[in-house]
Formats: C-alpha cells, structure tokens, sequence
C-alpha cells in the first residue's frame, strides 16, 4: 500500500489546509429533537470536501435513531435491544446523511466496524485497504460501531475511541470530536470556576481535571473523559486532535479558534501513513 504523508497540522488554523480528517459526532447532537443538526454538519463536511479534502465520518446515533421505531422512549438496557435498535437505525441514520449529502453531489459509504476488527491484522488491514480505496475515490466513508454483533464494545466509549484508532488506521491529519459542549473544561462547564483548557500539549496529562459522568440525554455514552482519553490516544499515534460542539464544526475546519486542541507527538506526526 502507497504510504501518505501527513500534512502538518501543529494549531487549529492548519486545520483549514488539512489533507486527510476524520470527523466524529456522538449520539445526541445528530439525533432526536437535534436530527435537524445533520444538514449543517453534512455543509461543513461538504465545504472541506470541496476543498479537495479527504473526510471521513465516525457517527454515533444508531441506537438513538432506531428507538422510537422500536416504541422506546430511553436507551435499553439488555444487549439484544440494544443490538436491535441499532440494525433499524444504522439504516435510517444512513439514509439521513445521504440524502443531506447528495445536495452536495457526495456519496457516502458505510463502514461497521468492532474493536474486535482493530485488533485482529488481518481484518485491520481489509478495513484500511477499504477506507483507502473509498477515501481516493472522493466517497465520503460514514463509520459507525458494528452494534449488532458488539458485546461490551458496545458501550465503548460512545466511538471516542473508535474515532482515534480510525483517525490512526487511515494516517488523518486531523480528528475533530464533536459533542454538545464547546471545549473541554477544567471542570464540568456547569460547576462554578470551571475554565475552558485551550490546548494540551502532547504528553500532558492533564492532572487536577475533573470530568464529570456523560450527559448526552440519555442515547449517548460517552462524556469529556472519553474524549481527552481519545484525544491521547490519537495524538500519541501522530495525529492532533480538535474537541468542540457539533454546532461549531464549520468554524473548526476553518481553523477558527474554537474547541480544545491537543498536539500530537511530533516524531509520530512526520512519519508516513
């Protein structure tokens, strides 16, 4: 396989020249009362498209979508259930953001994907072989957890961490996790004193933060820990890493000054992909 070298993103404003991102959206910001939200993050990814850019999508919300056609009114508990909403609403949730895409002129196509796909060489390879392909072909990759044969992974992290190790798979640039808080905080925004963290440089581990427990409305299950927990993980592995809210993903890929931005190992990010 054709290595790739990265394109140097050491600030947010390189975002806006960046060759290669990975966007993730959690469950709460594309889904439900927010499924009105789909339309400007589909406009924001088209926009870096248009600029020649090779995006990619990691997209939770299957779960979320397919509840109220199984008549839930909150996130099951058993696995079956779980296992169930998921197969109704990857589908609807693909057809939602192809149908938003297709005003652009953009084909998306889906990949599911496990932990369990990651770890294993071979079928680690048949994904990046995929993705590479898909991404030279000016298809927008949507990748979701493959929920409906998911055990515990599918817990794992709201695909924060599914978002790192595909940022790490294809060699991003960039990896922009979005949620519904604008950065990441010092504390839970909410609680008195909490100060927005504007960057964290690579290696800082960012001691005397308090994370608070997820709060996505009850679809989601991922929170801050998960996402800084990703954010090292991918900047350890060479790519740096924007975290802000859903609403402000055009201004990140702009290289506005939005967000907490985490710096990459620099030894990491000069290699190939």
């Amino acid at each position: 396989m054709t290595e790739r070298a990265r394109v140097p993103v050491t600030g947010r404003d390189d975002l806006a020249r960046a060759r290669r991102i990975v966007v993730k959206v959690g469950s709460s910001s594309i889904s439900g009362a927010n499924v009105d939200r789909i339309d400007p993050l589909v406009d924001a990814l088209a926009a870096a498209h248009g600029r020649g850019a090779q995006v990619v999508l990691v997209s939770s919300g299957a779960i979320a979508t397919g509840m109220p056609h199984l008549g839930l009114a909150a996130r099951p508990d058993d696995l079956p259930t779980q296992q169930a909403a998921a197969a109704v609403g990857q589908n609807l949730l693909i057809y939602r953001y192809q149908q938003s895409l297709r005003r652009s002129g953009i084909v998306a196509g889906q990949v599911l994907l496990s932990a369990g796909d990651m770890a294993d060489p071979t079928h680690r390879r048949n994904a990046q072989r995929a993705m590479e392909r898909l991404l030279d072909l000016r298809i927008l990759p949507i990748v979701n957890e493959n929920d409906t044969v998911a055990t515990h992974e599918i817990r794992f992290g709201d695909n924060d961490r599914l978002a790192a190790l595909v940022a790490e798979l294809v060699a991003a640039d960039a990896l922009v996790l979005l949620s519904d808080v604008d950065a990441l905080y010092t504390r839970p925004p909410h609680e008195p004193g909490a100060e927005r963290i504007a960057d964290v440089p690579f290696g800082d581990e960012l001691e005397g933060v308090t994370f608070g427990a997820a709060d996505s409305a009850g679809v989601g299950t991922g929170g801050a820990g998960t996402k800084a927990a990703a954010a090292r993980h991918a900047a350890a592995a060479g790519t740096p890493v924007l975290v802000t809210a859903a609403g402000l993903v055009a201004e990140a890929l702009a290289g506005a000054p939005v967000g907490t931005f985490f710096a990459a190992d620099d030894a990491r990010a000069r290699a190939t992909g």
